[in-house]
């Protein structure tokens, strides 16, 4: 939860570097988080029958939108790729397969171009 919580708190911090573990706890609380909201949402029966969710999760997707870019950004520099593959997210399936196996290597071990190692010692 404190990797989920650091991440949320560094929402405008597009510069340096995301360590592995940083970005994969962030990605699991936040699928977490989306699937406790819209089973609660589909409970009370407000939430839409057709895509399974409702304004809360989609307004908790919003929130958390510019973290979840800025976290993305941050992992991308660690494997020394730019921010711009971000936007393999735009392309529905294959796009975002692929952007997720770029998340899956160790970052490097030394400083690259996007700045020094992501601090280990953090968690």
């Amino acid at each position: 939860m404190k990797w989920y919580l650091q991440t949320l708190k560094r929402y405008n911090v597009f510069r340096g570097r995301a360590s592995r573990k940083e970005y994969w706890i962030f990605v699991l609380f936040q699928v977490l988080a989306v699937l406790a909201i819209s089973a609660a949402e589909r409970a009370l029966a407000i939430a839409n029958p057709e895509i399974l969710f409702g304004w809360f999760t989609a307004g908790f997707l919003a929130l958390t939108l510019l973290p979840a870019l800025a976290i993305t950004i941050r992992r991308l520099h660690d494997t020394g790729r730019s921010g711009w593959w971000g936007l393999l997210h735009a392309l529905p399936v294959l796009g975002t397969l692929l952007l997720q196996a770029f998340m899956l290597p160790a970052g490097a071990h030394g400083a690259n171009r996007y700045g020094p190692p992501p601090a280990r010692a953090a968690g």
